[in-house]
């Protein structure tokens, strides 16, 4: 098992930022495992990211089922022995600026099934892969509207933001990443990190949009979107542990 070849799983890496962010990360040799809940639609990205010279591999991942967080575990395990690199990328908006009074919380369950408690299944199945590399880092995809402190400050861009059940998941994110960090900081002989990364407004199509709508919107380039998870997979500074950023800086969180 050699272990200095970077294995990097990403979730949601068939298309917007997971796909930039594997597209980037194999560019700079790393071994990309594109996890996706569409075969198709997986295997449509990872001929694309060969065309272009990268050591790429699908793998059938749907977050909100844990048979196939199971089985890619697995193989992972079984062809790789490790993995280096866990990017949680994978996310939904389903709520449509409604005001907490009136938001059906089967819309919060969704929100949450796939921005949170998908991120604890995927993070807690790949923990003893992830143990097995000399470095290894998870990094989650988080967002300021998941702040507590710019959703209090007057003038923030999202302090009149209305969109709780994508704004709660994200602030119990920020709440795992931290929680989680610390506790692998107890384990002997501890070698990951956890981060939180916002991205920003992204012209993808997230939340059901198209690129060009996002784009009007204000959406930045999805190039400028990944910087500051494609800085983070490709630092060899494991030190940089229990922050949430940016691509200018630290966040609050």
């Amino acid at each position: 098992m050699d272990t200095n070849q970077k294995v990097t799983l990403i979730t949601g890496a068939n298309r917007g930022m997971g796909f930039q962010i594997a597209q980037e990360l194999g560019h700079a040799g790393q071994h990309v495992l594109v996890g996706t809940r569409s075969i198709e639609e997986g295997n449509f990205a990872v001929n694309k990211l060969k065309d272009s010279g990268i050591e790429a591999e699908y793998i059938l991942l749907d977050v909100t089922q844990q048979a196939t967080i199971v089985s890619a575990a697995k193989y992972i395990e079984t062809h790789y022995g490790y993995l280096s690199i866990l990017i949680n990328n994978a996310g939904i908006a389903l709520d449509n600026f409604e005001n907490p009074s009136q938001l059906s919380t089967d819309i919060m369950r969704k929100d949450f099934d796939v921005n949170f408690f998908g991120v604890v299944d995927v993070t807690q199945a790949m923990l003893p892969l992830l143990s097995q590399s000399p470095q290894a880092k998870i990094i989650n995809i988080s967002s300021t509207m998941g702040s507590l402190s710019a959703a209090t400050t007057v003038g923030s861009e999202v302090y009149d933001a209305s969109a709780v059940g994508y704004q709660a998941s994200k602030a119990a994110l920020n709440m795992l990443t931290i929680r989680l960090a610390k506790e692998l900081q107890t384990w002997e002989g501890s070698n990951i990190t956890v981060n939180a990364v916002c991205p920003g407004m992204v012209a993808t199509e997230f939340g059901g949009a198209t690129p060009e709508l996002s784009k009007a919107m204000g959406g930045r380039p999805v190039e400028e979107g990944v910087i500051r998870t494609v800085e983070l997979a490709q630092s060899k500074d494991n030190s940089i542990n229990m922050t949430f950023s940016n691509k200018e800086g630290n966040i609050a969180w």
